[in-house]
């Protein structure tokens, strides 16, 4: 069954994080296109920011940008073709391989927002690994199947999250006093307290991204 998933991700050397992280107040979305090249480093952008002279000399100072061209500039929105650098991280070429898709992506924060429809989570796990292994910060926001309209909610969590939420949760971690150690739960799944520990933590920020946070937007 297909999956969307909602990601967000960090990384100083991401497309255009050093130009969001210099004028702040930018919005940079990816245009989508109909068909693509995955291993291209050009891509069209939509910017939105007051002043295109302060934008693109922001673009000359940015060491993901090799070259960009203007196609139209309205009020304070431009359309830019981007050709990025050998340096910079891209996830678009491992959702490709992957056999997924960008649906929508925005700067939002010090990052990028993302929208990715995957064929399944064996999928989504791959591209969190690629991201690990590039010190990617990757947050799982939340994830539904695509079988109805509705789907089923993870929440942003992981299988391996919520495995150990449900471990710890089941026999009485959580409990006011608690009812077992971080040892107890490690011990149950076979594994090592500080991987324990960084799953139920891990897990517990996706669900209060995807709870609270959802509400306040």
């Amino acid at each position: 069954m297909s999956i969307t998933a909602t990601i967000h991700i960090e990384h100083e050397r991401l497309a255009l994080v050093p130009t969001l992280r210099s004028l702040g107040d930018v919005t940079i979305r990816v245009i989508p296109q109909g068909t693509t090249d995955p291993g291209s480093a050009v891509f069209p952008f939509l910017v939105e920011y007051d002043d295109r002279e302060t934008i693109e000399d922001t673009f000359e100072a940015d060491p993901t940008v090799a070259t960009y061209e203007l196609v139209d500039w309205t009020d304070r929105t431009g359309i830019y073709y981007i050709e990025h650098t050998p340096e910079t991280e891209l996830i678009s070429t491992i959702v490709t391989d992957e056999n997924g898709f960008l649906a929508h992506t925005e700067t939002k924060d010090r990052g990028w927002l993302v929208r990715l429809v995957l064929p399944d989570r064996v999928a989504l796990n791959s591209i969190w690994e690629y991201a690990t292994e590039r010190d990617i910060s990757l947050d799982i926001i939340n994830v539904y199947g695509n079988a109805d309209s509705g789907g089923e909610e993870s929440y942003g969590l992981t299988d391996e999250q919520r495995l150990a939420l449900q471990v710890a949760y089941d026999n009485g971690y959580f409990s006011e006093p608690r009812e077992m150690s971080l040892n107890d739960v490690a011990e149950q799944m076979d594994l090592s307290s500080t991987a324990v520990s960084g799953r139920l933590r891990r897990g517990i920020r996706n669900l209060i991204a995807a709870t609270i946070d959802d509400a306040n937007d």
